[in-house]
């Protein structure tokens, strides 16, 4: 047996003790949705997310990451550790929080095993060589790579998709100058299904394959720092921390395996938290909550945005008190958020309070949005 297909299938087994789900490996080459990523990209699909373009060339040509890259390690690992009972998940005065970030941050967890195997990988090569480990932070396109790499099929709600593992799980690589024997892609299992599609509740696919990801309740609740555009409100629901509806819809997940890892179990009161105690979180409060977790991602500010939508789309005049007191956060993004979410709910109370923070108020965005809250609030609370 050549030394290559030899340290290939040590390598495979030591992923697995390690903990990894499915590795495979992909060799450097031209990848084959390279032009519908540029025109995606084009198209402006890729929201404000200006990292993903700044990085274009490197993400389609890795040996600009690593110069005589050969192969990539390609490795899955599962998160979902259990489901939303479906009376939580009603509960409009719960939001709701993606699977993935019910636990400890993904990040740090893969990246550290993944440099482990590097550091076995080191060990046991004869010939020193380069390599870098990324896991979700760097300039690679993952999902392409796991697909040449045989882990699954990129779905047409563009998530990466196994026959035996669903899609509920993270990806990692590690890009090297090692020609280790590659594995051959997957095939296509979505067929003539459109579940994932139809389920969108903001129609963010266009297209069969295609995110856009401006629509989408992930980028709008996560990576946009912003506001979040008046006509995806309501359609967020009580979602204040990401989305898995198009996940969720998909047939191969109905049977997907459960990870039995700790550290992706769900902390205390993170499956579906109550709302309206968010709203009154500090800085600190935030900051000692969401240590190690990825909630921190969008920042306390960011949060308590979606948060303030999801208390409006309640529409119950019970979660007017916490956004009352949402009217005098610090940060304008919040205030504003609040508003309308105040609007939503309507009644007089509502209305009051909107017309005492507009007369205290100094922002103008913010003084926008209470105007307009104000002009379409219902105007008594039996009239919703």
């Amino acid at each position: 047996m050549p030394a290559t297909q030899t340290l290939t299938d040590q390598l495979k087994r030591k992923a697995r003790a390690i903990g990894f789900d499915a590795v495979g490996i992909a060799r450097v080459q031209a990848y084959p949705h390279a032009d519908a990523f540029r025109e995606w990209l084009e198209r402006g699909m890729h929201a404000t997310m200006a990292y993903i373009p700044r990085s274009e060339e490197k993400r389609l040509d890795p040996e600009q990451v690593v110069p005589g890259a050969r192969s990539i390690v390609a490795v899955a690992k599962l998160y979902r550790t259990q489901d939303i009972p479906h009376d939580l998940r009603d509960d409009r005065e719960r939001g709701v929080i993606s699977r993935y970030a019910w636990g400890d941050d993904y990040h740090d967890i893969v990246k550290e095993q993944l440099n482990e195997l590097r550091t076995w990988l080191e060990e046991r090569s004869d010939a020193p060589f380069d390599s870098r480990v990324y896991v979700d932070s760097g300039p690679v396109l993952e999902r392409e790579v796991a697909m040449l790499a045989g882990l699954g099929w990129i779905g047409k709600n563009t998530m990466l998709m196994s026959r035996e593992l669903g899609s509920y799980f993270f990806l990692g690589e590690i890009i090297t100058t090692l020609d280790l024997v590659a594995d051959e892609p997957v095939t296509d299992h979505c067929g003539s299904c459109t579940k994932c599609l139809d389920a969108c509740p903001t129609d963010a696919f266009p297209a069969p394959y295609t995110l856009d990801a401006r629509k989408c309740l992930s980028y709008l609740t996560i990576e946009r720092k912003g506001e979040i555009p008046a006509e995806y409100r309501e359609l967020a629901g009580n979602h204040i921390f990401g989305c898995d509806i198009c996940q969720e819809a998909c047939p191969w997940n109905r049977k997907a395996p459960l990870a039995d890892d700790t550290e992706y179990r769900p902390r205390e009161g993170l499956v579906t938290p109550a709302l309206a105690p968010l709203m009154g979180m500090s800085d600190e409060a935030f900051r000692e909550r969401f240590r190690g977790s990825p909630l921190k991602r969008p920042k306390r500010r960011g949060l308590l945005r979606n948060v303030a939508v999801a208390l409006g789309n309640t529409c119950d005049p019970d979660a007017i008190p916490a956004l009352e007191a949402g009217l005098s956060d610090a940060e304008p993004l919040v205030r504003r958020h609040v508003a309308w979410g105040l609007g939503r709910i309507g009644g007089k109370r509502a209305q009051e309070a909107l017309r005492r923070a507009g007369a205290a108020e100094d922002d103008a965005d913010v003084l926008a949005e209470i105007d307009d809250a104000l002009q379409q609030a219902p105007q008594e609370e039996e009239t919703r």
